[in-house]
This record gives C-alpha cells, structure tokens and sequence, in this order.
C-alpha cells in the first residue's frame, strides 16, 4: 500500500484556491493540475508499505501528542528553480508548529523501521507538475530550462502575490494513495486529532 501522512484543507481555503486555479490554468495548459479535492499539505511521505504493517503505522501517529496551530496559504513559486520548474506551488506560514509536527512524525515512524527524511521539511501545497520528467521538488543535474510554466510566470511577475487566508490545524491524516489513469487517487485511511497539552 502507498500511503503518506497530510494535513487537510479547510473548505473555504480549498475554494479560493479553486477559484486562482480557474483564473490561471490557461497559462499553463500543458502541465499536470491537482484537482481541488485532492489539495493536502504532505507532512510525511511513507511511499509503499506492507498492508499488514499499516497498523503499526496507525499506531505510532497516534502516539504522538501536539496542539493546534495556525496555518496561512499565501504566495506561490516554482520548484526546483522558475527556469527549470517542475513544479507549481502555494505558501504555507504556519511558525515553527508545522515543521516540528513534520519533525515529530519523521521521529515517530523511524521508530517502527520508516527511514527518516534526508532533507529539511519545506512545506508548500502542490498546484501543479510538468508532465514530462520527476515531480520532485529538489534539484537535479539534468535540469533543464522549460517553459511550460513560462506565461503562468509571466501573469504572476504583474500581479499582487495571491491570498488564500488561513485555518487552524485540528487533524492530520493518514492517506492512501493509489494510482490510476487519471492520475493519483487519495483516500484517508486514519484520524489524528492534535489536542493542547494538558497542563
């Protein structure tokens, strides 16, 4: 099973984002868009695990303790550099709380034989991919120029960065991710409910 640990989006969040996406998909026909509801901020990416150690995995996110917290979306960008891009992103401001969630959860499952990440946590919300080559967000030796994305950037540079808003962090998620003609299908698989400390 191909499973990653997310966080959701709220609906008025997810919609406004919908809506930027209708507004700027013609600048760039021809790369790969995220349909709407399938939007998640990745905290984890287990990538295939054996079905009958999923359990193990429940058990270890569940395991961990950590509050709420305040997460805005705004500003867009190109990874792995606007020359070569690859791929499309949204902004994410969430203080240091997402990145020590993604962190505790990187520690947690290494616990239960999951390698831990070999590269700092960057938290951003994928709006598109080029259809050709990685989806990756790091660079690579044979990057090259690409100008799939160039009109989109060309819209972008002559208009203010984009809002979204923010919402706060109550849930993460473990989803399933099963590929198919259509591109990639997500379903959750587990709640995970982020409580205040009890002082």
């Amino acid at each position: 099973m191909r499973i990653f640990v997310a966080l959701d989006l709220d609906q008025p969040i997810r919609e406004r984002i919908q809506k930027f996406v209708e507004e700027i998909r013609t600048a760039a026909p021809d790369v790969r868009w995220i349909g709407s509801d399938s939007l998640h901020v990745t905290l984890k990416f287990i990538g295939e695990w054996p079905d009958a150690k999923v359990p193990h995995v429940e058990a270890s996110l569940g395991s961990i303790q950590a509050g709420p917290f305040q997460v805005t979306f705004s500003g867009a960008g190109f990874f792995p550099t606007p020359r070569a891009a690859r791929v499309f992103w949204i902004g994410i401001e969430a203080k240091d709380a997402l990145t020590r969630l993604a962190k505790t959860i990187d520690e947690s499952l290494a616990g239960i034989g999951i390698p831990k990440e070999d590269r700092a946590f960057s938290p951003h919300l994928t709006l598109a991919r080029t259809r050709s080559g990685s989806g990756a967000p790091g660079q690579r030796k044979d990057d090259k120029a690409n100008r799939q994305f160039a009109k989109l950037q060309e819209f972008l540079a002559t208009h203010p960065a984009p809002e979204f808003g923010t919402m706060t962090a109550r849930e993460f998620f473990l989803y399933r991710s099963q590929l198919s003609s259509h591109g990639s299908q997500y379903s959750k698989i587990a709640r995970f409910e982020l409580q205040p400390a009890i002082t």
